[in-house]
C-alpha cells in the first residue's frame, strides 16, 4: 500500500483538482498515508524576470501561496488523515518528480486538463512529462465529462 502520496494542486483552477485530492484522501484513509499537497509557482528568480521584481517579491508570493494552500488543505482534506502543503518555484513537471523524490513519495495523484490533440503537441501536457519520467506510480484523474 502506498504511504507518501503527493498531489500537485493548480491554486487557479481549485475546482478542477478537487477528485484528485478527494482520491488522495480515499487512498490515504485506506492505506494510513500522509498526503502531500504541492503548489508549483512560476520561477521568478529567473535572471531575466528577477529584475522586475522587488528582492522580498519571491518570498512574499510563495507565502501567500502557502496561505492559500493551507485553506484548501483545510477545505478538502478530513481531519484524520495526515497531511502537509509544500510551495516550490520552478518548471512544473520536474519540480514535482524532485518532490516525490524528495519525500519519498510512492505515488502521484493528479489531474489532467481536457486539451485538444493540437493542444497537448503545442503547449504540453504536465500529466503526460510526469507519467512519462516517473519512476513512481502515477494515477491521472480525468476531468468529469
Amino acid at each position: 500500500m502506498y504511504k507518501q502520496i503527493l498531489v500537485p494542486v493548480d491554486l487557479n483552477d481549485q475546482g478542477f483538482c478537487d477528485r484528485a485530492v478527494k482520491l488522495a484522501v480515499w487512498q490515504a484513509k485506506q492505506a494510513n498515508a500522509e498526503v502531500h499537497l504541492l503548489t508549483v509557482v512560476p520561477g521568478i528568480h529567473m535572471s531575466m524576470v528577477a529584475t522586475y521584481f522587488p528582492k522580498d517579491a519571491a518570498m512574499k508570493m510563495k507565502q501567500d501561496v502557502k496561505q492559500q494552500l493551507k485553506a484548501f488543505a483545510n477545505d478538502n482534506i478530513d481531519d484524520e488523515v495526515i497531511y502537509k502543503v509544500h510551495v516550490a518555484e520552478g518548471k512544473p513537471y520536474t519540480t514535482i518528480l524532485d518532490y516525490a523524490e524528495r519525500l519519498g513519495a510512492d505515488l502521484i495523484i493528479m489531474p489532467s486538463h481536457k486539451r485538444s490533440k493540437i493542444n497537448k503537441v503545442m503547449l504540453g501536457s504536465v500529466a503526460s512529462k510526469v507519467v512519462e519520467h516517473s519512476p513512481i506510480n502515477v494515477m491521472v484523474v480525468k476531468p468529469q465529462s
